[in-house]
């Protein structure tokens, strides 16, 4: 296979990725049918990072694909050096496809004195000389107004609904939210699951402690019914363990956990293996380790959703029409 797709007069399409996951990035290709751009990437001894491409890009519309999983920063940072190198190299288009943005959660002020850094993501690389920004399940809709140029939320949901159809009675589901900020996601979820009914976790959380919330009671019918709880990610599974265990406490029959990114720092594998949920569901956004998988564990690819997309951009056409004109 080349590492180049033709398109209507000059136009060209590479994909090139860092090292954060290259198994998705494999994914990516096949999808799209080409090879990746052959890439240099490498720490020197005082971390410093250096990439180059192999090939010539000059003219081309070359798609970074990064995910932002630990360690963050340093992949966040090779990104940015390879969206640098793409622009001296004189690429005529870049495309930052960021399957989980790194930062996502400080998308505001909670109190004085803070930075809003998921906006200085998007500064960051725009400075460098980023075109576009593509991801998926976006913590925050409004992240996309951080970012000078186009942005392509992608959504996760068809994916994850047409798996989760097939394992829950539709006709008993209630959807659930961690928490009430939630409530219109759940809202999209229930009408892909027959339009059940909704309910949501009451939690209070702590802004001055990180990774903690109590999970205090459920509001809504969930007694005798299959619940399906569904978030954005879940990082140290601490949040979403608590409201499994409330759910079932308030006499739900089963609960299955829908997210899109499994970030899964530690304690997450073990505190979603022993909460109760009859099955955990993410995507592979982001890479997980083999010591992060618990018998309950169930990862969907992405691949097929993101080379849609980056097909679409690449041929003019309308991301949007793959979700039904929503994004």
């Amino acid at each position: 296979m080349s590492s180049t797709i033709a398109g209507n007069g000059d136009k060209s399409l590479v994909l090139a990725s860092g090292r954060a996951h290259p198994q998705l990035a494999k994914d990516v290709a096949r999808e799209l049918g080409i090879d990746l751009l052959p890439t240099t990437a490498y720490d020197f001894a005082n971390g410093e990072i250096y990439v180059r491409f192999g090939e010539s890009v000059r003219g081309a519309d070359i798609f970074l694909l990064q995910s932002h999983t630990a360690p963050i920063n340093q992949w966040i940072m090779e990104q940015l050096l390879m969206v640098d190198a793409a622009k001296r190299a004189s690429a005529k288009t870049i495309t930052v496809v960021q399957p989980f943005y790194g930062y996502g959660r400080q998308d505001k002020k909670h109190r004085g004195r803070e930075p809003i850094s998921a906006r200085l993501i998007a500064d960051l690389f725009r400075t460098a000389g980023a075109d576009r920004l593509m991801s998926v399940d976006l913590h925050a809709a409004q992240t996309q107004g951080f970012f000078d140029g186009p942005v392509d939320h992608l959504w996760a949901m068809p994916i994850l609904t047409d798996y989760v159809r097939t394992r829950v009675d539709t006709s008993n589901v209630t959807v659930v939210s961690p928490d009430a900020g939630r409530i219109r996601v759940a809202e999209q979820w229930a009408a892909k699951l027959g339009g059940g009914p909704l309910a949501f976790v009451h939690k209070t959380r702590d802004i001055t402690r990180p990774n903690q919330s109590v999970a205090n009671r459920v509001v809504g019918d969930v007694e005798g019914r299959d619940c399906v709880l569904v978030d954005d990610l879940i990082d140290t599974g601490g949040t979403i363990a608590e409201a499994v265990k409330v759910c079932l406490a308030a006499g739900a029959k089963s609960v299955i956990v829908a997210a899109t990114h499994g970030v899964l720092s530690d304690p997450a594998a073990q505190r979603l293996s022993e909460c109760g949920a009859s099955e955990v569901v993410v995507t592979d956004t982001l890479p997980i380790a083999a010591d992060k998988h618990f018998p309950q564990l169930t990862v969907l690819s992405i691949a097929p959703l993101l080379a849609r997309a980056i097909r679409e951009v690449f041929d003019d056409g309308s991301v949007t029409s793959l979700f039904d004109g929503n994004s």
